[in-house]
């Protein structure tokens, strides 16, 4: 497995993991089919992370393949510069395999690089693999959104989750 920094002939690949992401986990935040983004608008957002070097996309790729991902979009102004907000995903059948724990350490060395001092997420509560897998990258629970998803018409709260470094 290979893990690197998001390229724009990514774009349509990385398209197609949201996709297949979104269409096989429980608590992303867009349901199945519900985001429409298309290779050319995705293509313009890697350009403008790129240049903004606030923010990055790591990839894990597998005999060619995307299998998983991890955004950070980076504070845009000065006083929240020194953090970035986190999104993951990894396709279903490769979830369990260590990806995400990888994901997680390539990101540490970016975020270091970068002068990140707070990383954040958030996880739905009853999301026990992905509380998991942010616990052991060394996140802790901050507090609790309540209520903050509708998911099959049930109020569901999230943790607020962050590492400092």
């Amino acid at each position: 497995m290979e893990l690197r920094h998001i390229k724009l002939e990514d774009a349509e690949a990385f398209v197609q993991l949201i996709k297949d992401v979104e269409n096989d986990a429980q608590y992303m935040l867009f349901e199945q089919e519900e985001r429409n983004l298309s290779v050319e608008e995705q293509r313009e957002r890697i350009n403008k992370m790129q240049q903004d070097q606030q923010s990055t996309i790591i990839v894990a790729e597998e005999s060619g393949e995307l299998i998983g991902y991890l955004i950070a979009y980076g504070g845009q102004a000065k006083r929240n510069s020194h953090s970035a907000y986190l999104i993951v995903g990894i396709k279903k059948d490769q979830r369990g395999k260590g990806v995400g724990t990888k994901l997680f350490q390539t990101l540490e060395e970016w975020a270091l690089k970068n002068g990140k001092h707070r990383l954040e997420l958030t996880v739905v509560t009853r999301n026990e693999a992905g509380l998991a897998l942010y616990k052991k990258a060394g996140f802790e629970v901050e507090g609790v959104k309540r209520h903050s998803l509708l998911i099959d018409n049930e109020f569901v709260d999230e943790y607020y989750m962050s590492k400092l470094y």
